[in-house]
């Protein structure tokens, strides 16, 4: 056979198997598009909900936020239980939740237990933040890994849009989210409802696609994890050699029983588990769930009426769609750091405008207005912070969590940093309405602002590059083999 004929069947067989390590992430990747979903299905029914049950803002603030607490529960169960029972299974635990949550949530009879539903779907949130980004690394080849890691992010943000569109078609279609719709269900039972069938297609792929090679060989399971690996690495990788390396790094771990642990001398925790926690918390404290979550109050500032405000609120959401692809095609060639830098540096000026735009607000509180030129200025830095963070924080965070960490400790240290994350989440939902009452807008965007500066400097002197680095090969034990 001619040499050029023995190189293209290589090269078939390796799109081939690159072909199969995207459609492994892009299955693992509709837990984050249920991720994006629930925690944003509610925003179109909460109005419906506070009428429904005659809440008072207090209550109707804990129904909305109790979902995050429950995120960090299950980011916290979800790690442990990945390593107990395997990446798939827990899916599948994911995907049950989900399901349920969609299921009772509809058919709530009073704002209590749907807040106990709305926290089990949390949990379920929780489990789909850890187990995709887990995953998705521990299948992908190292060339591909980092825009495979980026699909969780932009899975996140098509949930985020596909729950605010199918709240608005169903809202127009009932004349009101108070309105009934069909079988006499009011349309924001309905809202909650449509998440029942994503729900189900994640437990179909959670039953279908093959466990985390990684996982098969911490269980002695090396038959299963070559085929998985051949799969997806194709012919110009030497597979029996990777499984000989992952084999070494889990024998090293378990004989140094520390290094199985995340216990470290700093504060309780390994260094490397403090980075994650740290990234996790500066991607939530540069204030981009408030855009989302308040994005009324800026809107209306600025002098659109409320009934345009799902508009505006679908073109942020699209946008932060469309600038996630700048992310998937510059990760695997720019690398990490690089694209994280930028955007610390990008979300630290557009935050700034936007804290000196609305010094210049007249009013208080939420009754706020922004004229002219500053009007102007604050949507635009508004849309800027949002490019900024959807090219680079937004997915790379989720990226770097999937891969930082050593084998052993991968999923644990992962639920920890996503439990940090959604605590920090929660902490910046309910601090916004209070910080926005007693000092105006200005003050809590010049936190943000000042919390992304900080996030370049912590970027610049503690994230260390994993461009082209085998997952065997991170964390703190093997940059220690490396330097030797």
């Amino acid at each position: 056979m001619a040499r050029s004929d023995i190189a293209g069947q290589q090269s078939d067989a390796v799109r081939s198997a690159h072909r199969k390590a995207i459609a492994l992430a892009l299955a693992a990747a509709v837990g984050g598009f249920l991720f994006g979903f629930d925690s944003s299905v509610i925003n179109g029914a909460v109005q419906a909900i506070e009428g429904e049950f005659e809440l008072n803002p207090t209550i109707t603030g804990l129904v909305v936020a109790v979902a995050l607490l429950g995120c960090a529960l299950g980011a916290w169960l979800g790690g442990r239980l990945a390593d107990r029972l395997g990446r798939t299974r827990v899916m599948l635990i994911g995907a049950v939740l989900f399901f349920a949550s969609a299921i009772l949530s509809a058919a709530a009879f009073t704002a209590w237990d749907l807040a106990v539903w709305r926290f089990m779907g949390g949990i379920g949130i929780g489990i789909a933040s850890v187990i995709a980004p887990a995953y998705i690394a521990e299948i992908a080849p190292a060339r591909l890994r980092g825009r495979l890691g980026s699909l969780q992010q932009l899975a996140i943000t098509v949930g985020i849009f596909g729950a605010l569109l199918s709240d608005q078609i169903l809202a127009e279609s009932a004349g009101g989210a108070a309105n009934e719709l069909w079988f006499g269900w009011e349309a924001w039972r309905w809202m909650f409802l449509v998440e029942a069938v994503p729900a189900v297609a994640y437990g179909v792929l959670a039953l279908r696609i093959p466990e985390s090679p990684r996982f098969l060989v911490a269980k002695d399971q090396d038959d299963d994890a070559r085929q998985v690996l051949q799969s997806v690495l194709g012919p110009e990788e030497d597979v029996d050699d990777r499984l000989r390396e992952i084999r070494r790094t889990i024998r090293t771990d378990e004989a140094l029983a520390e290094q199985s642990s995340l216990r470290g001398s700093a504060l309780g925790l390994k260094p490397i588990v403090w980075v994650g926690i740290l990234l996790s918390v500066f991607q939530q404290f540069v204030g981009i769930n408030v855009i989302f979550y308040y994005s009324t109050t800026l809107w209306q500032a600025v002098g659109f009426d409320e009934s345009q405000s799902f508009l505006v609120s679908t073109i942020t959401s699209v946008t932060n769609v469309a600038v996630t692809f700048i992310a998937i095609a510059l990760v695997d060639k720019v690398g990490r750091r690089p694209i994280l830098l930028v955007g610390s540096a990008g979300m630290t000026i557009s935050l700034g405008i936007m804290a000196l735009a609305f010094t210049q607000a007249s009013g208080s509180g939420e009754d706020i207005s922004l004229g002219g030129a500053w009007g102007t200025t604050a949507l635009v830095a508004a849309n800027a912070f949002v490019v900024f963070f959807g090219a680079s924080w937004g997915p790379l965070v989720w990226v770097l969590l999937g891969e930082m960490f050593p084998n052993r400790i991968r999923a644990a240290a992962l639920g920890v940093a996503a439990m940090a994350q959604w605590l920090a989440n929660f902490t910046i939902t309910l601090t916004f309405p209070p910080l926005l009452a007693a000092f105006g807008a200005s003050i809590p965007y010049l936190m943000y602002a000042i919390f992304a500066a900080l996030s370049f400097f912590f970027v610049l002197a503690k994230v260390r590059e994993t461009k082209d680095v085998e997952l065997e090969d991170m964390g703190e034990d093997a940059h220690a083999r490396r330097s030797a």
